[in-house]
């Protein structure tokens, strides 16, 4: 039976595609008596997010589109001189160790951390367009991350790579589980603040002015959040850690994907509710009048793809073999939809893979996450380099 639903402002295509031993089979129309409370409770989760985010977002003026699609035009141009749009990998410049790192004692709830502060040092290559404006946002200069370190012998990290509009301790905190990584599994634990988001926003919440159509910001905070995790990579380097995983969730996991293509040497990633096609986010997601009026103020979103291609993982190299990738995805996830999450397994050479019944929101409860990192984190030795006593 073919079925079809609206919630809110925008449709909701009920599909699945179904899991077998971690191998996803084939699109199925999730029958109706599949969709019991507890999964439309869920997917209400996301149309929530979703309609904040509509009823928050700013009408662009004319004038922001004129340049906008005037910095669009420009950047192609310039991309396709430099390569970058053949070779995405040569886009990102490989950043050096932090020189120096503030180190402040925090709580957060019940949770003990250290707030460590550094100078990105990130800054757009010169004639990018947009370059001085993202410049100009002080408080986005200066990386921020929560860090959770085990005392005594040293054991392997997680870095962990936080979605849109996360970026602060007890929000993080929630959807990484960081006790259960930290207390129960024995890991110490690295969360970056993402650019634009928690004490580096510009707006009044974190990530006001990330996907708010001002296209070159967004592909700016993208490359700017690879560089600023690279850069944590590097000083945990420079300390000689016994190992280091890389987590990543919704943005966060396209970051950890993109990461991961540039540093062949971590033990493993996990892309959990990838959001990895920013074009494809406008494609599911803006109306199509709006798609229109942006094609009739030349920003076609073709153009747009073209220029997100060198900060989409879809584009780069696994830098990991393939037993040391995994995912995991909702699917029935209505914000970043199944078909993102599809096309990175796929694009990964089917690694394995979690797909729950559930939305992009509830992630943060879904067994089947929780059992997916502890196989990922135990398949590539993390935990068995973990000294196993309780955590102080």
């Amino acid at each position: 039976m073919k079925f079809a639903l609206r919630i809110g402002a925008t449709p909701l295509a009920l599909t699945l595609r179904w899991a077998n031993n971690g191998a996803v089979t084939d699109w199925e129309k999730i029958p109706l008596s599949r969709w019991n409370p507890g999964l439309w409770s869920k997917v209400a989760l996301d149309e929530a997010f979703f309609a904040s985010e509509l009823a928050a977002t700013p009408l662009v003026a004319g004038a922001s589109l004129e340049r906008i699609a005037s910095e669009v035009q420009e950047a192609l141009t310039l991309f396709k001189s430099r390569g970058w749009l053949d070779d995405p990998a040569s886009f990102h410049k490989t950043p050096p160790p932090p020189r120096q790192i503030w180190v402040e004692p925090s709580r957060s709830g019940l949770m003990k951390f250290d707030h460590l502060r550094f100078e990105s040092g990130y800054a757009p290559h010169r004639g990018e367009p947009g370059r001085e404006r993202w410049l100009g946002y002080d408080n986005n200069r200066t990386a921020h991350v929560w860090a959770l370190e085990h005392p005594g012998p040293a054991r392997p990290w997680v870095v962990c790579v936080p979605g849109y509009r996360m970026g602060w301790p007890l929000i993080d905190f929630t959807g990484f589980r960081t006790r259960w990584l930290h207390r129960e599994l024995g890991l110490n634990v690295a969360i970056p603040v993402m650019p634009l988001h928690g004490p580096r926003r510009i707006g009044m919440r974190g990530g006001d002015g990330l996907l708010s159509g001002d296209i070159m910001d967004a592909l700016h905070a993208q490359a700017q959040s690879t560089w600023d995790v690279r850069r944590v990579l590097a000083w945990l380097r420079g300390r000689d850690v016994p190992g280091v995983g890389l987590y990543g969730v919704s943005l966060g996991a396209s970051i950890a994907a993109v990461v991961a293509a540039l540093e062949p040497k971590l033990d493993c990633v996990v892309a959990g509710i990838p959001l990895c096609d920013l074009s494809g986010l406008i494609r599911s997601h803006a109306p199509r009048l709006l798609l229109r009026a942006a094609s009739h103020w030349n920003l076609p979103i073709n153009d747009v793809e073209s220029l997100y291609s060198v900060v989409s993982p879809l584009h780069l190299e696994p830098g990991l073999i393939r037993e040391r990738r995994f995912l995991f995805a909702g699917l029935a996830d209505h914000l970043s939809t199944p078909d993102q999450a599809f096309d990175l397994w796929r694009h990964w050479g089917r690694p394995p893979a979690a797909w729950y019944h559930g939305s992009h929101v509830s992630f943060v409860w879904e067994n089947e996450v929780q059992s997916l990192l502890s196989q990922a984190f135990e398949n590539v030795g993390l935990l068995t380099r973990t000294p196993r006593e309780a955590a102080a």
